[in-house]
């Protein structure tokens, strides 16, 4: 068994709450951290509702085991409390570098020497923030995908300063979590999963933003053709239109041009995604 025991998130979101719930559901103790109360408040509804639905739909769930997970998880609004005893902090704030690196620079101010840091960035280079932690041997990527108690991987990718036991003990903490650990050889942006998914969700935006098709038919034609599961649009309602809006925005001109698309046409007229209620799709309809 891993010496990590106690883990603190950084950030309340929809991935950040999946990560702070699976976790105390395996039996960690956890804080789960966010900017201010009222956002708490959101993340405290978030974590009652993830406990409906692993009673829904984890194997073995029960009302004992989900109210359990609720009592190991501690929300805080003060970082200096959430960071206190942590053996692991594990970053899921905006896919923003400055942010990422500011969050950082203000966490070793208040983490004790021997915590672990791990970013969740879905494409940022853990090299690219790891000195602004101040602690570039405890520093690594650790990448969930959403719906973690279902896609339950963690990619997990250091940097060439990261030491083997800081590394070896964020895998074997992924194992005790309910994850199957991916250890990536070196670092590589995007990982293995967005590498794949990030191209294919920008080449259905470009269908949609161009007109060629509607987000609907482009699902639509992905899923009967392949027979996967969910087409893009489905998978950009899940995931939340936010993230792949940052990304889009951090790429050349072309995927600017998506961003700003994706951002006129549903972020800001409130269409968020599953989480809101409205995506690319209606999830108010019964």
């Amino acid at each position: 068994m891993s010496a990590i025991t106690r883990i603190t998130v950084l950030g309340t979101g929809v991935l950040g709450s999946q990560i702070a719930f699976q976790s105390a559901y395996s039996g960690k103790t956890v804080h789960a951290y966010d900017i201010n109360d009222d956002v708490l408040v959101t993340a405290r509804e978030r974590a009652q509702g993830l406990a409906k639905t692993y009673l829904n739909e984890v194997a073995g769930a029960t009302q004992a085991s989900v109210d359990a997970a609720l009592d190991r998880l501690t929300f805080t609004s003060d970082l200096s409390v959430a960071a206190a005893d942590a053996d692991l902090v594990i970053e899921a704030v905006p896919e923003v570098l400055s942010i990422k690196q500011d969050t950082f620079s203000k966490l070793n101010d208040v983490a004790p020497a021997k915590t672990i840091f791990a970013t969740n960035s879905s494409t940022l280079l853990p090299s690219d923030i790891a000195p602004s932690s101040g602690r570039e041997d405890r520093f690594l990527a650790m990448h969930f995908a959403n719906r973690v108690w279902q896609f339950n991987t963690a990619e997990i990718m250091g940097t060439p300063n990261t030491s083997k036991a800081s590394f070896d003990a964020v895998v074997e903490c992924a194992s005790e979590i309910g994850m199957v650990p991916i250890p990536m050889h070196k670092e590589k942006a995007g990982y293995v999963l967005n590498s794949l998914l990030v191209p294919f969700l920008s080449a259905a935006a470009q269908l949609a933003a161009g007109d060629y098709a509607d987000p609907k038919d482009v699902d639509n034609v992905w899923r009967v053709a392949t027979g996967a599961p969910m087409g893009p649009f489905q998978i950009y309602d899940i995931v939340g239109l936010n993230t792949p809006y940052n990304i889009m925005m951090a790429g050349d001109e072309e995927q600017q041009a998506l961003g700003r698309w994706l951002k006129e046409t549903y972020i800001d007229k409130g269409r968020l995604g599953m989480a809101s209620g409205h995506g690319f799709y209606d999830y108010t309809e019964n």
